[in-house]
């Protein structure tokens, strides 16, 4: 397990909501304060804020309070983490479907039995 661990689950369990998203989504076309996040969810301003939370525990979003105003803003370095961890197991899988290839275009490849002729 790597050092990264943790901070990898805490970010893809915080993805893992759709609402979460929806946050996420809103804050990356820029800053938004906890009411103007708030105000097109199906939900409390309570239960908007624990998602918050979640959030900004996972590192994808921080708040300022400037005065009863609390804004988040999104912290990019997060997907990049996640980013990088996906692109790291996509250039596995894309190394061993190559090699994969080039065994299936040998020349002296049986085609019906999967063994070399």
């Amino acid at each position: 397990m790597s050092a990264a661990a943790p901070a990898l689950d805490r970010l893809f369990q915080a993805l893992a909501d759709p609402t979460r998203r929806d946050l996420v989504d809103r804050l990356s076309r820029g800053p938004a304060s906890v009411s103007d996040l708030a105000r097109p969810l199906p939900m409390t301003l309570a239960a908007v804020v624990q998602h918050l939370q979640v959030l900004e525990a996972s590192g994808l979003v921080r708040s300022e309070k400037v005065g009863r105003v609390r804004t988040f803003t999104m912290s990019p370095a997060a997907l990049r983490t996640a980013e990088q961890w996906i692109a790291e197991r996509r250039n596995t899988w894309e190394r061993r479907l190559d090699r994969l290839g080039d065994i299936l275009a040998e020349p002296n490849h049986n085609q019906s039995t999967g063994e070399p002729a």
